[in-house]
């Protein structure tokens, strides 16, 4: 019986080659797409999950809450992670962490800069990354060992076993390896080529209360409730500081932090989740696109199969055998569509590994993979063949070999409804195009209250460290350079806060802990090209300046001050005068609200050099850069970085999710179209004698396209009022994640419509064409 179904379902297949080819085709198409939305769905899960016991492993955040408003911070102070592994039971080991930064390494002749950061000795009880060679637990406690990756030592040691072997740190300092790590992989939080024991930073100015500079992280007791921790740790400030009101340490599961960065209130809101729940819907929507193709032309051609369907009923055919007949050609048009999905995925994985610094890949010998494979075979199978079986099998075959037998209104509106269904959908998804290019526009070309054009930055390191201001009047003397000026990280991604800021008239022990802070060099603001609301900018000639301090205006807010000018704050240089008021700048993404912000004037306390060029004079500048960088630091390689380049960066998932939604949205309307065009393509042959007799009639081409067409096109602007609400939501809530957002226009959708209703006209176009330039003589023939 099962022989049997496969030889007929393989005949006609063969037969009809058309829709054959529209149904193999643009399943593989929604197939391909699923599959590789898959993958990345899964990927996105997957992060920090390959460490063991990670469940028992937690991020501190710090919830402050100011004027009825709960504030969560990702940094905390440098005590936090000491006194809650001494205070908190439940907490079993706990680490502080700094942020990443790229360090020379040299052995020998060999030089290059790798990423790493420097963490407390229980980094690596928290987490257990695979280890290929030595302890890093015992080369941690020591301050002259260092643990590096596998790429690390093989790069510079020609094997993985480098324990034991020398390195040195920007030319100064020499390490012995330790201890090597399995390369971290792609899907974990944290990514390093080394790691260094804390306790050889000497800066003690981070060890207070009030300063948040680190990222801290606990492993629990198994077992327990993390709220039970909570508990104890809500009251940690209390005890440990002299402040009447503070913030709160909370405990975010590890395996969440990657996917849960965005808080409201006090609470996990979303984050990269969102995206991952738009993409999962997105890979349904593009799967559900393609079996409505299916059942819709199946559906269509059932009067060509209704004798086949009568002679075997006659001849004794059980509907469940029908049934299955029906069933079982569905399954192999889904079968061979698996095998061409497979195909394209394997080809196109590189291309999007690239595009989305993805390491994904097809496990061809994962059980679980090939199940997943079967169950979606198994599932677009019947969905799409589970219609056109029991209509077919439910014909009477005594109308059907009568003659007599016609298809009712019911027939046809159900494939109107699965029209519609299909181009809701896909009018939904180029809803979602549009808004999201709309907001990347928005999030390139606002006006962040900073000039990021034609800047440059480079780390200071070494001698440009270490004489930076000889270093910097050196190239502002230069005639392609009109600026430059140290500063301690990238204006548009200040992440240090500090709860130290005292002025007169404040609450006593109230710290305020979201009042963001920065050092800078001379020439800040002029570089940046921040406009002064008030005072004036931090001047060599002013030896005061030191203790002196620059805010912005949200931070004029926070104080409650009008004239703050010449008024004296308390802060990291203790009490001194407020000497410029800024206009407010963005100090982070667009995710962000813009927060206090108060410029110290500490130069060795930076990490950047900005560079401002003269307009046109780019590449002199840069030459001019290198030359005199080359003069400082010979034996450190030339880098240097634009601006805008980073705050691009910022966007990264962003842009993806752009590039995606952009990619898969376009597929999604090609699928969608496919169908179309093999509908028009069926009813034109529907209608040939009909469109015959009208053309003897004098009916011209024009009005003929337009018969053939105008049912198509109601069918979108109907889906058009379905689908603009619910993307209106959609967009809506998408957009409610950024601080700073475009506003949704009735031209948005108005060009979505005109949109749609053009594609469905050039689809159907070609058949309606056809049909009305065919000779009538042709079609009449018989008549």
């Amino acid at each position: 019986m099962l022989q049997n179904y496969i030889k007929i379902a393989w005949r006609s297949l063969l037969k009809n080659k058309l829709f054959s080819f529209i149904n193999i085709f643009g399943l593989a198409l929604g197939m391909s797409c699923s599959l590789l939305i898959g993958l990345w769905v899964k990927d996105e899960l997957s992060y920090d999950r390959f460490l063991p016991q990670i469940e028992d492993v937690f991020f501190v955040r710090l919830n402050s809450t100011y004027e009825g408003t709960t504030y969560t911070g990702t940094l905390t102070p440098g005590p936090l992670a000491e006194v809650i592994k001494r205070e908190v039971p439940e907490v079993v080991y706990a680490t502080k962490v700094q942020f990443p930064e790229e360090i020379l390494i040299k052995v020998g002749d060999k030089s290059t800069k790798e990423r790493g950061f420097y963490a407390t000795k229980d980094f690596f009880q928290v987490f257990d990354f695979p280890t290929l060679a030595g302890s890093p637990l015992m080369a941690h406690s020591r301050r002259d060992q260092i643990i590096i990756t596998r790429n690390v030592a093989e790069k510079y040691f020609g094997t993985a076993n480098a324990v034991g072997k020398r390195l040195q740190f920007n030319n100064a300092t020499y390490y012995t390896v330790g201890a090597v790590l399995e390369n971290i992989p792609g899907n974990s939080t944290f990514q390093f080529d080394w790691i260094i024991n804390y306790d050889v930073v000497d800066e003690t100015w981070k060890n207070k209360w009030g300063n948040n500079s680190f990222m801290t992280y606990v492993r629990l007791n198994k077992q327990v409730e993390p709220a039970k921790a909570e508990v104890n740790m809500k009251t940690i400030y209390r005890r440990n500081t002299d402040w009447k009101e503070f913030p709160v340490p909370v405990l975010q599961p590890m395996k969440d932090v990657y996917l849960y960065a965005e808080y409201e209130n006090g609470k996990a809101v979303g984050g990269k989740i969102e995206y991952v729940r738009i993409f999962t819907l997105v890979a349904v929507f593009i799967l559900l696109i393609a079996c409505v193709n299916f059942m819709n032309l199946a559906t269509a051609r059932s009067a060509m199969r209704a004798k086949e369907v009568g002679v075997r009923k006659v001849v004794g055919a059980m509907r469940t055998s029908l049934i299955g007949q029906f069933m079982s050609e569905s399954v192999m048009t889904s079968l061979l569509a698996v095998f061409l999905a497979l195909a394209i995925v394997a080809l196109v994985l590189p291309v999007f590994n690239t595009v989305f610094s993805k390491q994904l890949s097809l496990n061809l010998t994962d059980p679980v993979f090939w199940l997943g494979t079967v169950v979606l075979v198994v599932i677009t199978g019947f969905i799409s063949g589970s219609y056109p079986a029991l209509f077919l099998s439910s014909l009477q075959p005594i109308r059907i070999l009568k003659g007599t037998l016609k298809f009712g209104a019911g027939a046809t509106w159900f494939r109107r409804t699965l029209v519609v269904f299909q181009f809701t959908l896909s009018i939904f998804l180029i809803i979602g195009i549009l808004a999201v290019a709309h907001q990347m526009d928005y999030i390139r070309t606002k006006n962040l209250g900073i000039d990021r054009e034609n800047v440059l930055y480079v780390p200071l390191e070494s001698e440009t460290y270490n004489r930076m201001e000889v270093f910097r009047q050196e190239l502002i003397r230069t005639p392609s350079i009109s600026s430059a000026s140290v500063t301690m990280s990238l204006p548009m991604n200040i992440q240090a806060t500090s709860g130290d800021l005292t002025w007169t008239g404040k609450k006593p022990n109230v710290h305020y802990q979201d009042v963001s802070t920065m050092s800078v060099g001379y020439d800040f603001l002029k570089t940046m090209n921040i406009k002064l609301v008030d005072g004036r900018d931090f001047s060599s000639a002013r030896k005061a300046d030191s203790a002196s301090y620059i805010i912005n205006e949200a931070a004029a807010k926070l104080m409650g001050m009008k004239n703050p000018v010449g008024q004296q704050v308390g802060y990291w240089m203790g009490k001194g005068p407020i000497i410029g008021v800024m206009k407010d700048f963005h100090l982070q993404s667009l995710h962000s609200p813009i927060t206090p912000l108060v410029l110290t004037l500490i130069p060795m306390n930076t990490s950047y050099l900005l560079i401002r060029t003269e307009k046109g004079k780019t590449t002199e500048a840069i030459s001019e850069l290198e030359r005199i960088t080359r003069q400082f630091n010979p034996n450190y390689p030339f880098e240097y970085h634009f601006l805008d380049e980073a705050y691009e960066r910022m966007y990264r998932s962003e842009q993806q999710v752009n590039t995606l939604i952009n990619y898969f949205g376009t597929l999604a309307i090609f699928i969608s179209c496919l169908g179309l065009f093999g509908l028009a393509a069926f009813t034109a042959e529907q209608r040939k004698k009909e469109i015959g007799v009208r053309k003897v009639l004098g009916a011209s081409v024009g009005s003929l396209v337009a018969l053939t067409s105008r049912d198509f096109l109601k069918l979108v602007l109907v889906a058009l009022l379905l689908a603009s609400p619910f993307a209106q939501w959609a967009v809506t809530k998408w957009l409610s994640t950024f601080e700073y957002r475009v506003e949704l226009s009735w031209t948005l959708f108005a060009m979505a419509g005109v949109l749609a209703v053009l594609i469905a006209f050039l689809t159907v176009s070609y058949q309606s064409i056809k049909a009305a330039l065919a000779n009538p003589v042709t079609s009449l023939r018989s008549e």
